[in-house]
């Protein structure tokens, strides 16, 4: 179930990707995201589609798996999906949530837009980009 507007902020501000940001910021974010519920077992996205969302995890397990294996499990406050938007190639991994779960779920244009007028994030996102790089590909020096 939806929360109102000030339990959106405050369920943003929870979320570390978005520290840092003040009220004005928070709201912005919350008029850009949707909030979802979504049941256990549900696959977000799938290895080799193509993707049009960035997903944060406000409450909820999301298994990340790359061809059938699993790669981590990410929980509350951890994000995904932002590969596919950053270079418009397919998903690089699956998504199945693991418990029920609630979401925010930013499409690919505000996905950008929330980049493009907030560097903090897209600082974070660029960081968490690089350090899955380098946790994935064991060539990399």
């Amino acid at each position: 179930m939806a929360t109102g507007t000030d339990g959106k902020i405050e369920l943003l501000r929870r979320v570390p990707l978005l520290a840092g940001l003040g009220k004005r910021e928070l709201e912005e974010v919350g008029r850009l995201a949707d909030e979802v519920e979504v049941a256990a077992g549900k696959a977000l996205m799938r290895e080799g589609e193509s993707g049009q969302e960035f997903f944060v995890i406000v409450d909820g397990t999301v298994r990340i798996d790359r061809e059938g294996s699993r790669i981590r499990t990410l929980g509350p406050g951890d994000f995904f999906g932002e590969i596919a938007l950053v270079d418009g190639g397919p998903r690089t991994a699956t998504a199945t949530t693991e418990t029920a779960s609630r979401l925010l779920v930013l499409g690919h244009r505000e996905f950008h837009s929330l980049l493009d007028r907030h560097p903090t994030i897209q600082t974070a996102v660029l960081n968490a980009l690089a350090q899955r790089v380098r946790n994935l590909d064991p060539d990399n020096c």
